[in-house]
């Protein structure tokens, strides 16, 4: 009967565009990941495409490892030496070009000078050009001061006394020095990841909203019910039907856009943390790029199956394919909207909604927080625990719903 449900989903027209369009989208991402890859050769020419793919690691891999003091009074000394080099002194567009060319191997390392000695909200390209090579051994330092700075003035009424020590402990716990190396492929991996888990999830949508008002729609529920395992085998072999098609689709396209991202951008930087990259620097949660992809799958998938056993319960109560569509659009797009706020409660409560465990990249570098029963929680742990008991207690409220129905 499970297999007899799947096939149902299938068999529609429909239902193969929608694979289509998601394998459209795949494709669609990777293109745009590999055209955001630069070079800039010794004549300042910008080059793109997967020919550059090896040189910008060759360049990036010159400056992996620790980030000492030594290394980051390298990278200043080297910066110094550009800055006053003939090249960068010219005035003329093509010689800056050049300039900038010589320091494509250490980017993501003058990138996280800029927020650790510019200021915590404070993004500024000059910055590094006013550095000294004394200044090295203000690196780490320099972060946990800025956090106490800015939890000083702009943060201080966003947070409790007690969750400004749980954030600054959370900066002090980081193990230093941080590791470093090439790790364009994890970057642009968790970039794109969340449009991919939100395609996934609205075409799923489509697929299984319909699994359980198929029979009111074409006025075939009361042969379902009448049927001697209509009320029970047949319910349970709707469920797992949805189960089935939601876990198989998510992780092949998944697993499909993690294999082509790292195959052609290298899985190099697995070990990195996350903080050793510009976008994760300010990040309270201290963990390397393998365990945020874990959080990105895994909490992808929870929501993904969150809202679309939503869907699915939707759409036994209501007899509605349409009204169960809409939930997963309300559910990634409405929080949206309501984004960017400076009101603390409602961002506590935006932290917190279903659509977040699709954008665990995302997670992990804000600062939401939460107390309950006098200690401090971070929003990833809590989403997985709170949606992972609610997707368990929406199955049996679907097969409940759906058995009691009465057909008129």
């Amino acid at each position: 009967m499970t297999y007899y449900e799947i096939k149902k989903v299938f068999s529609k027209r429909s239902s193969k565009i929608s694979l289509v369009i998601m394998l459209a989208v795949v494709v669609f991402n990777l293109y745009v990941i590999v055209s955001d890859i630069t070079y800039v050769n010794e004549n300042g020419h910008e080059e793109r495409g997967l020919g550059v793919v090896a040189k910008v690691r060759e360049l990036k891999k010159t400056w992996a490892g620790d980030l000492t003091e030594d290394k980051i009074r390298s990278v200043i000394e080297e910066n110094i030496r550009i800055f006053r080099s003939p090249e960068a002194l010219s005035g003329d567009v093509q010689q800056l070009k050049k300039a900038d060319s010589q320091k494509q191997g250490f980017y993501d390392l003058l990138a996280l000078m800029i927020y650790d000695y510019g200021g915590f909200n404070f993004y500024d390209y000059n910055v590094t050009d006013s550095l000294t090579p004394d200044m090295a051994a203000d690196f780490y330092p320099n972060r946990i001061k800025t956090l106490k700075d800015w939890l000083d003035s702009e943060g201080k009424d966003q947070f409790s006394v007690k969750e400004k020590n749980y954030l600054i402990a959370q900066y002090e716990a980081m193990d230093t020095p941080l590791y470093y190396d090439y790790q364009e492929g994890w970057k642009s991996l968790f970039q794109y990841a969340p449009s991919i888990n939100m395609i996934v999830t609205l075409v799923l949508s489509f697929l299984c909203a319909g699994i359980f008002s198929t029979e009111f729609q074409l006025k075939s529920s009361a042969i379902l019910y009448s049927s001697y395992h209509g009320r029970n085998r047949a319910i349970l072999a709707k469920v797992k039907a949805g189960l089935i098609i939601i876990t198989v689709i998510y992780w092949v396209f998944m697993l499909l856009y993690t294999g082509l991202v790292l195959g052609i951008l290298g899985a190099d930087g697995a070990n990195c943390p996350i903080q050793s990259y510009m976008t994760g620097w300010k990040s309270i949660y201290n963990i390397k790029n393998w365990q945020e992809y874990l959080l990105v799958v895994l909490g992808g998938y929870l929501g993904c199956l969150f809202m679309l056993l939503l869907t699915m319960l939707v759409s036994a109560g209501t007899n509605s394919t349409v009204i169960a569509v809409i939930v997963p659009f309300v559910l990634i797009f409405l929080p949206a909207f309501l984004s960017g706020t400076s009101i603390p409660m409602l961002n506590k409560i935006l932290g917190i909604l279903p659509d977040q465990l699709l954008q665990m990249n995302i997670v992990v570098k804000y600062f939401n927080l939460y107390e309950i029963g006098g200690r401090i929680f971070c929003a990833a742990p809590l989403l997985v625990v709170v949606y992972l008991l609610a997707a368990v207690l929406i199955i049996p409220a679907i097969y409940v719903t759906y058995r009691k129905k009465q057909v008129y």
